[in-house]
């Protein structure tokens, strides 16, 4: 093709979170490399929590993710309470997870109709996706208020929730309380299994990914706010275990750490769980999943938001059991007291597996922190996708070859201010 310096840039990329630009460098018909570079600052979380009591890290970490506050908050009580070697009640323990619940329903459902869907409806954006079809994105509105109103009766605010604390909640709600919800519920689920049967009729495109799958795994039911990990390879290994497996590495064209999974890249996400999970879905879950045209599993990264409808409809069905069945816990935590230990967490963020660990003193002072978040987990193989993307559709102008990229990144939901606002794309040719 000769030499040719091919750029595209696309300024204020909407639909993702974070910052972000994509470099290729092509030789001939061929890409050499591409780099997905995020150049957000380091946010130094980790280090803030060095010195802080072994109380802090739920509200300090909430402040990582405006959309997923409560993955970070689960994860790091799941780590001191590993630590300290005691863990809540049953009670307590099924009302986290219902609050997890709302944080799936209402994340999910604003990548569904505000980010991605409108990629398959041919239009810019959500806005221009609500002139086509007002009805169906009020009833996204209405799904989406579902799940925040299970994190502001939970968590005192739908955003950065204020009620979770080491050993449970500072106040736990009654049976009174919660009654409203589950009609709310009720009309919830019926817009989730209507968003999940409209997915369906999407186009996507054929493409499956070749990589090694992760998740948390029960089995009794579909792991939400902990659980073992399992990977599609047929590994498996305890929260305890996650740093003798995964490891990370900086890169020099990004602030964000890549990983490695036992050496190779891998991917964390709703086609991870589903793929690992999908049969300890509830069966009306089951129902939507054949409704939006999956199968037992699902590795085409175009039909992640067909999965993460599924998903819906299971937080939307399992909240509305949690509600009905709900007995007030006698106590909203258990009292913790520190020891020198260190504490690890897993938990199953909207975007994929999410780690934490801390390293206590006797008098719980935090010694040290670490932070695995699952957009760090996937940088390396969204990245090794993109190369290849590229490299099957060279044929194309600018213009549509940026797009491509775009939809590619989309499909992972990026979060790196936990992904990509902007993206300017470079094609070195030579």
């Amino acid at each position: 093709m000769g030499d040719e310096d091919r750029r595209l840039i696309v300024r204020g990329l909407a639909r993702v979170e974070g910052e972000g630009r994509l470099r290729v460098a092509v030789r001939g018909d061929r890409v050499e490399r591409a780099e997905l570079s995020i150049y957000e600052p380091p946010r130094f979380f980790e280090s803030f929590l060095r010195g802080r009591d072994f109380r802090e890290p739920p509200d300090i970490t909430s402040r990582i993710c405006g959309i997923c506050p409560v993955a970070y908050q689960v994860s790091a009580c799941n780590a001191i309470e590993d630590a300290c070697g005691a863990q809540p009640d049953d009670a307590v323990t099924r009302l986290r997870r219902l609050l997890y619940c709302g944080e799936w329903i209402a994340s999910h459902v604003l990548h569904i109709y505000f980010l991605h869907a409108p990629d398959f409806a041919g239009v810019d954006d959500s806005i221009a996706l609500a002139l086509a079809d007002r009805p169906r994105v009020e009833r996204g509105l209405d799904l989406k208020k579902a799940g925040n109103a299970i994190l502001e009766l939970l968590g005192g605010r739908p955003i950065h929730p204020v009620n979770v604390r080491i050993g449970g909640f500072y106040r736990t709600p009654t049976r009174e309380e919660l009654r409203p919800l589950a009609e709310q519920l009720r009309r919830a689920l019926d817009d989730a299994l209507d968003t999940a049967a409209w997915i369906g009729g999407f186009d996507f495109p054929d493409h499956e990914l070749p990589y090694v799958m992760i998740a948390l795994t029960r089995p009794d039911r579909y792991a939400i706010e902990s659980g073992a990990i399992h990977t599609t390879g047929g590994t498996r290994f305890s929260a305890g275990e996650f740093p003798e497996h995964v490891t990370e590495h900086q890169v020099p064209h990004s602030t964000a750490l890549h990983a490695r999974l036992d050496g190779h890249r891998y991917l964390a996400g709703p086609l991870a769980r589903y793929t690992l999970n999908s049969a300890r879905l509830s069966e009306t879950a089951r129902q939507a999943a054949s409704a939006a045209g999956l199968g037992e599993q699902c590795r085409n990264p175009f039909r992640s938001i067909a999965v993460r409808a599924v998903e819906v409809v299971y937080a939307v069905d399992e909240a509305l059991r949690l509600v009905e069945s709900y007995e007030q816990p006698s106590a909203p935590a258990r009292v913790l007291h520190p020891r020198a230990a260190t504490g690890h967490g897993v938990s199953e963020a909207p975007r994929g597996l999410l780690y934490h660990r801390y390293d206590l003193d006797g008098d719980g002072t935090i010694r040290s922190a670490t932070i695995v978040p699952p957009t760090s987990q996937n940088q390396s193989a969204i990245e090794h996708e993109l190369a290849g993307v590229v490299e099957r559709n060279l044929h194309l102008d600018d213009a549509d070859l940026t797009m491509l990229c775009e939809r590619t990144i989309r499909n992972h939901d990026p979060c790196i201010s936990c992904a990509t606002h902007f993206l300017d794309l470079t094609i070195d040719r030579q």
